[in-house]
């Protein structure tokens, strides 16, 4: 029997509890930091949207994004609850054609994504240390954080959930103190309505897109996850509520305290702590911007780094990739692959890159909610301890505004340049590579099994 039967045959097995496994609370730390990493990049949905419209913004881009795609993987992970998550979805529901092309959306798009991370963890740390900002010593701040993260994922998927649990509370502890500042000093008019100098509503709702995007990154590590069946949809709903309340709260009091919505930047919460709460609040909002992007860099490789290990079992890439760690069983080997590809996009300026993440890992997405509807006409009877309501209609339907909110934010950037090339030409790219790529594995693995 080959390795694909067998992983599609332990689909509904039920999964024995292990100390090397991860448990519900684990499960939601990393989700969150998968998604989210703090309340760190509002600051520009403010700017462009004011108070009243971020919070709104906030409010309704979780119904119309977030939930859909949380229902999405409560499904397919609780119905199939293998390593490499979504791209099982999608290959046992659109076969192995479309099965590669939902893996390579997904680490195309993890170059940007990853790129930002690094970056905003030299950001932050030069608050504290500002000779730390620039030049050949920020690259290295940068590369050391990618090894820390290389390291501590080669310890396993438990070492992970459970550092991102610590890093949780140490990142939201200082925004919950800001929260208290900021409600103490209200001001006696409420809301500010200041005038925006630049009202970009489209704008904010791409970027807020971006800030609830990743909750179908779990997936990934279903393998590793103590009882998915029960696990995923309650982490879902979990880490759902921890998002939106981390995000609202904040911003909504801050909103009392009558700051001009036009000063708020990217780092601006540390600004505002500073005003709010002194030099003393700045600093732990500043060690917050640290550990988020440290624990949101951190729990993005522990998803990522489990694609080219599922690939290299399907065929696709060379055996050396499936190597684990004997004590761990982390793919320690596909963990430093992806470290080291990550490393080279460093030097890339992720802010005028956020619409090719929204491009490629929007589309892997929507190929996702294909294998929902896919997998429920082909195999009605899978075992689905937990199903999207409405039957076959509602797995349509729950695709369709993602699906609206994406063409939108993407037709609203279509013009965006990163150089002299346009964005999009870029990103598709990136897309027609995934066909051509596909077609090169294949010529290796039939070169391989003639070999054998």
């Amino acid at each position: 029997m080959s390795k694909l039967s067998q992983r599609e045959n332990h689909t509904n097995a039920v999964h024995p509890a292990s100390p090397r496994k991860l448990k519900l609370f684990p499960l939601i730390a990393a989700t969150y930091f998968m998604v989210a990493g703090g309340p760190f990049g509002l600051e520009d949905i403010v700017q462009k949207a004011g108070y009243l419209g971020t919070i709104l913004i906030l409010l309704l881009t979780p119904l119309f994004w977030s939930l859909p795609t949380a229902l999405m993987v409560s499904e397919l992970a609780s119905a199939l609850p293998e390593e490499g998550g979504f791209y099982v979805w999608v290959r046992r529901g659109m076969g192995r054609f479309w099965g590669y092309q939902e893996a390579w959306l997904s680490l195309a798009g993890s170059i940007f994504e990853m790129a930002l991370y690094p970056t905003l963890f030299v950001f932050y740390l030069s608050h504290l240390f500002p000779p730390l900002a620039s030049g050949r010593r920020a690259l290295l701040l940068g590369l050391g954080m990618i090894v820390v993260c290389t390291l501590w994922n080669i310890l396993g998927a438990r070492a992970v959930g459970s550092g991102s649990l610590l890093l949780g509370v140490v990142l939201l502890g200082p925004f919950l103190v800001l929260t208290g500042f900021a409600l103490v000093h209200r001001s006696a008019t409420g809301v500010s309505y200041t005038s925006l100098s630049h009202t970009d509503i489209l704008g904010g709702i791409l970027i807020a897109m971006w800030n609830y995007m990743g909750w179908d990154n779990t997936s990934t590590i279903a393998g590793e996850v103590e009882r998915p069946q029960r696990t995923y949809p309650l982490a879902m709903l979990g880490s759902v509520i921890l998002v939106i309340v981390s995000y609202i709260l904040p911003v909504g009091a801050v909103a009392f305290t009558g700051l001009d919505p036009n000063s708020w930047s990217t780092g601006g919460w540390v600004d505002i702590g500073k005003t709010l709460g002194g030099e003393w609040l700045a600093i732990a909002v500043t060690v917050g911007g640290v550990v988020g992007a440290i624990g949101s860099f951190n729990a993005l490789m522990l998803s990522f780094s489990r694609l080219p290990l599922v690939m290299t079992e399907d065929g696709f890439l060379p055996k050396i990739f499936a190597r684990r760690h004997p004590k761990s069983d982390a793919p320690w080997v596909a963990i430093v692959f992806c470290a080291i590809g990550w490393t080279a996009s460093l030097s890339l300026g992720f802010e005028r890159l956020v619409i090719l993440d929204v491009l490629l890992t929007g589309l892997s997405i929507i190929l996702e909610f294909c294998a929902l509807v896919a997998l429920r006409v082909r195999e009605p009877e899978l075992h689905r301890p937990y199903r999207v309501p409405g039957g076959l209609v509602g797995s349509v339907l729950i695709g369709v505004v993602p699906l609206a909110l994406m063409i939108a934010a993407l037709a609203r950037n279509r013009t965006q340049q990163i150089g002299s090339i346009s964005a999009f030409a870029i990103g598709f790219a990136f897309i027609l590579a995934g066909p051509v790529l596909y077609w090169a594995s294949d010529v290796f693995r039939a070169r391989r099994w003639r070999r054998v």
